[in-house]
């Protein structure tokens, strides 16, 4: 694995992480839409990132399922963007707390609407 390919990871990782703490989205709305940008996964392999990511212990199964029926996810990338996304949830929630209820659910909004348009009309998968 190459040093680029890292440092992807973990910017990914701490991105949805951020995210996560600051808005309440990682998921489905932040790490499956990255995954495919980024990584240029596909919405199976994307899904099945997320899942691996972000409750192992929960949605190990699930996540193992899409994997068995032949959408490939690398492990070590979910290790990698998992630990990162713990840093970036801190930072994310400590950057929240401090942000008026009103703008941070406007940000929220906006971060959807983006994501909604984004996965619409430029799915950019690659797989």
């Amino acid at each position: 694995m190459s040093l680029e390919i890292i440092l992807l990871l973990l910017l990914l990782g701490i991105l949805a992480g951020f995210l996560s703490g600051s808005v309440g989205v990682g998921g489905g709305v932040i790490m499956v839409p990255l995954a495919i940008w980024f990584l240029g996964y596909s919405q199976h392999q994307a899904q099945g990132m997320s899942l691996a990511v972000l409750a192992v212990p929960v949605t190990f199964i699930a996540a193992y399922t899409y994997h068995k029926n032949g959408h490939e996810l690398d492990w070590r990338y979910a290790l990698i963007i998992a630990a990162a996304f713990v840093v970036g949830g801190y930072f994310g929630s400590k950057f929240a707390v401090n942000i008026n209820q009103q703008l941070l659910k406007k940000i929220f909004g906006v971060i959807l609407i983006i994501v909604a348009i984004k996965m619409i009309f430029f799915s950019g998968a690659k797989a």
